[in-house]
């Protein structure tokens, strides 16, 4: 019987391991513990050059505690494709939580994590992009965002 749990166990990670071959990015960075001023805008501009020219998903990863005061937040993402300097933007109205205060995202006890879809965007072989991300809330300084994150996936 330990056997057959171990075997499941190892190919549940084979599985899950194998599903990730398109993906290309996913990197989180840190926001300030004294809060994300609105003028400090986080950049990945990491991301290798791409191999295969094509379609892209992109997606932003957030992760909030209890400190974070409001039901929403409004971010501004810019994508720059390089060598030609194109830029994508998005403004998206991430809703964190609902009208009784009850998180919408994934987790728990001190931190919640919400994944949001982005505009798709077609590069060719050879491009890179870098991605800026910056709130645009009323106020200077928000408490309570920990981590954004920025995903790229092939599309097949």
């Amino acid at each position: 019987m330990k056997i057959k749990g171990v075997f499941i166990v190892i190919l549940t990670a084979m599985l899950l391991t194998s599903c990730n071959k398109q993906k290309v990015y996913d990197s989180y960075q840190h926001t300030p513990v004294t809060g994300w001023e609105r003028n400090d805008t986080l950049k990945f501009d990491d991301i290798e050059r791409f191999k295969t020219a094509g379609d892209y998903a992109t997606y932003l990863g957030l992760r909030i505690n209890g400190y974070y005061p409001f039901m929403g937040l409004t971010l501004i993402i810019d994508k720059t494709t390089l060598p030609s300097h194109t830029i994508d933007s998005d403004t998206i109205n991430c809703k964190l939580l609902d009208r009784h205060g009850n998180s919408q995202g994934i987790g728990g006890i001190s931190y919640y994590q919400y994944n949001m879809k982005l505009k798709n965007i077609r590069v060719a072989k050879g491009d890179s992009i870098v991605v800026s991300v910056r709130h645009n809330m009323k106020r200077e300084i928000l408490p309570g965002i920990s981590d954004i994150g920025f995903m790229l996936v092939k599309v097949k």
